[in-house]
């Protein structure tokens, strides 16, 4: 009597090549929005201003880089309207259409910086999802063996 135990391998292969295929098309789409990103930031031909913290004279094409920017903005922003945000200038300060554009461009920025951490974060997890599906593939394909002495347990309530 052979010690394997016969079980259906076919479901848990099914769901380990659909993980792996959910995975690939997770990878290829955090690319693809990752690249599209990167493209149009790229073509706005933003550099990054000497004062800058960091990247000073970088064009901006990534997340660090968009950070940086949005960063430097802020200071700018502030130091023209005397440390004040626009919800803190008079609505008659000539100042308070600079920080507000100032204010809409960090948001675009940040916007930027967050596809970038979702298209990481997706393909992140396509990553995942082909070592789980890899995983459920791998271990479909081995036969289940019986503790010593699970058989002669089992054989004398199959005879009462």
């Amino acid at each position: 009597m052979s010690n394997a135990v016969s079980r259906n391998t076919k479901t848990p292969r099914i769901i380990g090549l659909i993980a792996i295929i959910a995975g690939a098309v997770m990878i290829l789409g955090g690319g693809v929005t990752w690249g599209m990103v990167q493209s149009q930031l790229s073509d706005e031909n933003i550099t990054i201003p000497g004062d800058a913290s960091m990247f000073p004279g970088k064009q901006v094409k990534g997340p660090l880089t968009a950070y940086s920017q949005a960063d430097i903005i802020n200071k700018h922003a502030l130091d023209s309207s005397g440390g004040k945000t626009y919800a803190e200038l008079d609505q008659d300060d000539p100042t308070r259409d600079v920080v507000m554009n100032g204010s809409f461009l960090r948001a675009s920025l940040f916007t930027s910086v967050i596809a970038f951490g979702i298209a990481a974060f997706v393909i992140g997890l396509g990553v995942l999802f082909i070592l789980v599906g890899w995983g459920l593939r791998a271990l479909a394909g081995r036969p289940v063996t019986e503790e010593p002495g699970a058989a002669a347990a089992a054989e004398p309530a199959a005879a009462s």
